[in-house]
């Protein structure tokens, strides 16, 4: 948690093995979940349609991965929200 949040504010200080070793996790996680990068940019951009009906978000700096643990697997989005929308914009 503490990460994501240095990562927000562009402070980090991950040496290359580090990053590495997390891209890699990424990568297994993804694996072991059987979702495929195609399945995952079809979620993502549901995500941003769905997201983007209530809030303004900075799509280029969004994050979705799956994080696992030794019995299940979390959708975990990270969705920098820019300005929430009017109630009279909202679609219904």
């Amino acid at each position: 948690m503490l990460d994501a949040i240095m990562k927000i504010f562009g402070k980090t200080d991950k040496s290359s093995k580090d990053i590495a070793r997390d891209r890699l996790k990424v990568v297994l996680i993804h694996d072991r979940a059987n979702i495929s990068p195609e399945v995952m940019k079809l979620l993502k951009d549901d995500i941003i349609k769905v997201i983007s009906n209530y809030m303004e978000i900075n799509k280029q700096d969004m994050e979705i991965t799956l994080a696992n643990d030794e019995t299940s697997v979390a959708l975990v989005a990270n969705i920098p929200v820019q300005r929430m929308k009017h109630s009279s914009k909202i679609p219904k």
